[in-house]
């Protein structure tokens, strides 16, 4: 791969912030533990009184998939992803009155819509939040996240997983269908969506 090429993905997709005082911590569907143990050192060190784990199970899959690594840490059962980011955070600490779990969603875009129509429906209108989520998908789960809270500063901080990190995706074979995954799905998931936007734009 062309240096050029590698740096412009990598700049594109491992977006990460540093963390700052918020008022939420939300943490977008998956099932991998290294996000919500993440999201939990982030409330133990005070930058948000409030967690939101999100996520139902996969669309594509229809049930819960136990996490990949250390099933012996978190044996489970669990029935969503929301569930078992609830035990991943208790064991990290979190109370269970920090913490508001959002179980419906099963794919990106929704983990975004059902935590802000949650939220809202508390009350709860976040001048910043904190996304916690893996490496790769930073940029994609920052574009819905955008997209759902619009007055909303959003901070995304990151955790390694499978081993792809910003230096290291392009590394391994499943580094690049990963990441190159998430390339293919930011084009084909907002290209309709953004495009409808500059018609009317257009003939305004």
């Amino acid at each position: 791969m062309h240096p050029g090429t590698k740096q412009a993905i990598t700049e594109f997709i491992f977006v990460s912030d540093q963390p700052a005082p918020a008022d939420v911590i939300i943490i977008p569907g998956c099932s991998s533990p290294e996000v919500a143990e993440l999201a939990a050192r982030l409330w133990r060190e005070g930058y948000a009184p409030l967690v939101v784990p999100t996520g139902k199970y996969s669309i594509k899959r229809g049930s819960f998939r136990p996490p990949s690594v250390r099933q012996e840490e978190y044996p489970g059962p669990y029935r969503t992803e929301c569930e078992f980011f609830t035990d991943v955070l208790r064991r990290g600490g979190v109370p269970e009155s920090a913490i508001l779990g959002e179980d419906a969603s099963t794919y990106t875009r929704e983990n975004a819509v059902f935590s802000a129509h949650l939220l809202l429906s508390r009350g709860i209108l976040p001048r910043r939040a904190i996304l916690c989520t893996k490496a790769y998908h930073a940029r994609r789960c920052l574009m819905y996240f955008a997209e759902a809270f619009p007055d909303t500063e959003l901070l995304v901080c990151t955790a390694e997983t499978s081993g792809i990190g910003r230096d290291s995706w392009a590394d391994s074979e499943l580094g690049v269908l990963c990441v190159m995954g998430e390339v293919e799905r930011c084009g084909a998931q907002f290209a309709q969506e953004f495009a409808k936007e500059a018609a009317v734009t257009e003939h305004v």
